[in-house]
């Protein structure tokens, strides 16, 4: 194990280390790698290099087995231009992955090489690592409203994604239905105040109050052009559960067809699963 002078014991003299103290999980998603590292470094904000030119790159570390000397190294890595660089930051010998890790960060930290985050000019993000965690969220094609449109897909019902209901309204919906006249929204819960998990930010407060309070009005406004325009809005938030909340959509779309037979039953050759 390494000691609090640096020294690492010699944990593993007779036998590897075992893989969870330094192999990851297989099958991990990107956002997965990305937040292990967030967590070990103690922040993303903590995790720059500084480059030539002004530049700065987010690392990350990496551990490496050496088999014949038992040994796992910790290496410092980042990207520029195409290339992947590394520096050698020293031996671990922690019986967690996690803990080699932010070992690891603790060493490049102790010996200068990593950077304070420079600022982003224009920018109206407090810090580089709220700013890449915005760019980070997507708009459209989210996990739930994949899980949605597929029970959807699998009930028989035929869609269009991300279009206008109306041409005139500059507005798109996740779901829409032409033939039933029914458009359909997955709202994330932060984005669109939603009342029961929605809480307020701690840093740069009225940005983001009037941010958020100014999607919740366009938001209404939106239903209410739609509805007179005599299309239904179906608002889901990110939270429910995607068997219910297609339900209710699968609802909505058969009540029309009391009065008429819309095309969604059709073909298909709009539909997304």
């Amino acid at each position: 194990m390494t000691g609090g002078d640096g020294r690492v014991d010699r944990a593993w003299a007779d036998t590897l280390p075992p893989e969870r103290a330094w192999k990851g999980r297989k099958g991990r998603s990107r956002q997965a790698v990305t937040a292990e590292q967030d967590r070990a470094a103690g922040g993303p904000d903590r995790r720059w290099v500084d480059l030539d030119g002004g530049r700065q790159a987010r690392a990350s570390v990496e551990l490496k087995l050496l088999p014949k000397t038992r040994r796992l190294r910790a290496y410092l890595r980042w990207s520029d231009r195409g290339r992947s660089p590394s520096r050698y930051l020293g031996e671990v010998g922690k019986a967690a992955r996690a803990l080699n890790l932010a070992e690891g960060w603790r060493l490049a930290r102790e010996r200068g090489l990593l950077a304070p985050p420079a600022p982003v000019p224009g920018s109206w993000a407090k810090s580089r690592a709220v700013r890449l965690s915005m760019q980070g969220n997507k708009g459209r094609d989210t996990e739930p409203e994949r899980q949605v449109r597929s029970i959807l897909f699998q009930n028989g019902l035929r869609y269009r994604v991300n279009t206008r209901p109306l041409e005139a309204l500059r507005r798109t919906a996740d779901v829409v239905f032409p033939g039933a006249k029914i458009a359909v929204f997955v709202d994330g819960c932060y984005w669109h105040g939603c009342p029961e998990h929605y809480r307020p930010a701690r840093e740069n407060v009225q940005f983001w109050h009037a941010k958020i309070e100014g999607n919740k009005a366009r938001d209404a406004e939106t239903d209410q052009l739609l509805a007179e325009g005599e299309w239904q809005s179906i608002r889901i938030w990110e939270h429910e559960e995607p068997q219910t909340a297609a339900l209710r959509v699968i609802a909505a779309v058969q009540a029309t067809r009391v009065h008429t037979a819309g095309p969604e039953l059709a073909a298909g050759r709009d539909a997304r699963s």
